[in-house]
C-alpha cells in the first residue's frame, strides 16, 4: 500500500517496523495522516513476525499535533472521533509500540507518544499539550496522564499549556530512556537487539496484550465521556470558538469567560 503522509521502514528482517510522520517541519496529524496510521495498523495486525512498531517524526521534530484548521466547529465533529479511534488502535494493538521522540512533541503528537508502550527521547526534546491556549483541552491526555500515575503532571500540563523537558517527563515516569543528541537511533537499535528481538513474536504479543489490558479498559471507559464534553459542551462555548479562530487569524484571543 502507498502512503502519502507516512514513511514505512522495515528493519531486522521485518521484525521491526518504523512509521515516520513525513510532513516536516511540524508533522501535523491531519485527518489524512490519522486514516493512514489506522489503515497501516489494521493491515499489519496479523503479521506473525512483527515484534515492535516504532513511531517517529521526520526532520527535527516529532509532531506539533493535530491540525488546528480541523479543530474548527465545521470540522471537529468528524476529526476528533477519528483521532480517538486512532489512539484506541495504538493502545489495543497486540504488537508492542515505541515512540522515538526528538524535538517538539506537542498536542496530538504528545498524545500519540503517550499512547505507545514506551517512549525513548532525545535529551533536548520538549513536550506540551498547549490546547488551553486555544480555549480547548486534549481529551486523550486528560484520560491517559492521570491513569499513568501522573495526576500532578496532568493538571500542570492541561491547565498551563507549558512545555516540559524530557527529564521532567522521565521523572514523572512517562519516558523510558533519554539519550544525548544524535544518539537516539543507535540507542533504540541497541535496546531492541538486547531486549526485544531475542524473544518470540507471538509471546511478545501476549505479554503486550496483558500489560496493556488495564490502560485499554480505562481508555474505553472514559474517552467517550471526554469526547462528548468536548464536542457537546466545550465547542458550544464562546471562548473555544474564539481561541481557535484567533489562532487561525494570527491574533490574540479576546476571552469573554463564557
Amino acid at each position: 500500500m502507498t502512503y502519502q503522509t507516512l514513511e514505512i521502514i522495515e528493519k531486522y528482517d521485518r521484525q521491526v517496523i518504523e512509521i515516520a510522520l513525513i510532513e516536516p517541519p511540524a508533522n501535523i496529524l491531519t485527518k489524512a495522516m490519522m486514516a493512514e496510521i489506522r489503515n497501516f495498523l489494521k493491515d499489519d495486525l496479523n503479521n506473525p513476525n512483527r515484534k515492535i512498531i516504532i513511531f517517529t517524526g521526520a526532520g527535527n521534530h516529532f509532531s506539533f499535533g493535530a491540525s488546528v484548521e480541523e479543530h474548527t466547529a465545521e470540522m471537529v465533529d468528524d476529526m476528533l472521533p477519528g483521532f480517538h479511534l486512532m489512539i484506541g488502535d495504538i493502545l489495543s494493538h497486540p504488537v508492542p509500540t515505541l515512540a522515538k521522540v526528538s524535538g517538539l512533541c506537542l498536542g496530538g503528537g504528545f498524545e500519540l507518544a503517550i499512547a505507545c508502550g514506551m517512549i525513548f527521547a532525545d535529551e533536548k526534546s520538549k513536550y506540551a499539550v498547549p490546547e488551553i491556549q486555544l480555549g480547548v483541552f486534549p481529551p486523550v491526555a486528560a484520560a491517559l496522564l492521570p491513569f499513568l500515575g501522573n495526576g500532578v503532571m496532568a493538571v500542570h500540563m492541561l491547565l498551563s499549556g507549558a512545555k516540559v523537558t524530557a527529564r521532567e517527563m522521565q521523572d514523572a515516569g512517562l519516558i523510558n530512556h533519554i539519550t544525548k543528541g544524535g544518539e537516539l537511533d543507535q540507542f533504540v537499535d541497541e535496546y531492541l537487539e538486547q531486549n526485544i528481538l531475542p524473544h518470540s513474536a507471538s509471546s511478545l504479543r501476549f505479554a503486550n496484550r496483558a500489560v496493556r489490558m488495564s490502560i485499554n479498559t480505562h481508555y474505553r471507559q472514559h474517552i467517550c465521556d471526554l469526547e462528548r464534553l468536548y464536542l457537546n459542551e466545550l465547542m458550544n462555548s464562546h471562548d473555544a470558538a474564539e481561541g481557535i479562530n484567533a489562532f487561525l487569524a494570527k491574533k490574540p484571543p479576546l476571552w469573554k469567560n463564557i
